[in-house]
């Protein structure tokens, strides 16, 4: 876990996603300002570790925080983005996440 929170990239991810209930690859590319290709290496790395689950909506593949994590797993994750979320550059991810148009479920801009 820890190693897969190592990188800038993955514990920015992780961080929306402890804060939303699921992304796709299209909004965290948006958010975080990362190549498609880049992204989806780094969600293939987290899914590997364990920490992040996906599912297949239609077209899309939305990435959340793995459900079947231990509690303390989750609780450490929750904390690190309580305490990581209202600082540069996570806030001003979330700022570009909630002001993304056509967001899956209403269109995608990727």
């Amino acid at each position: 876990m820890f190693k897969a929170l190592s990188d800038s990239t993955r514990l920015r991810c992780l961080v929306l996603l402890v804060e939303e209930d699921a992304l796709c690859v299209c909004e965290l590319t948006h958010a975080i300002g990362v190549p498609q290709p880049k992204m989806s290496r780094h969600l293939a790395l987290l899914r590997e570790s364990g920490l992040v689950a996906d599912q297949r909506r239609g077209q899309w593949i939305f990435y959340r925080v793995n459900p079947a994590l231990p509690a303390w797993v989750r609780e450490v994750l929750r904390q690190t983005a309580g305490v990581c979320g209202s600082t540069a550059p996570y806030r001003e991810d979330r700022g570009r996440l909630d002001a993304m148009d056509g967001r899956p479920g209403r269109g995608c801009a990727a």
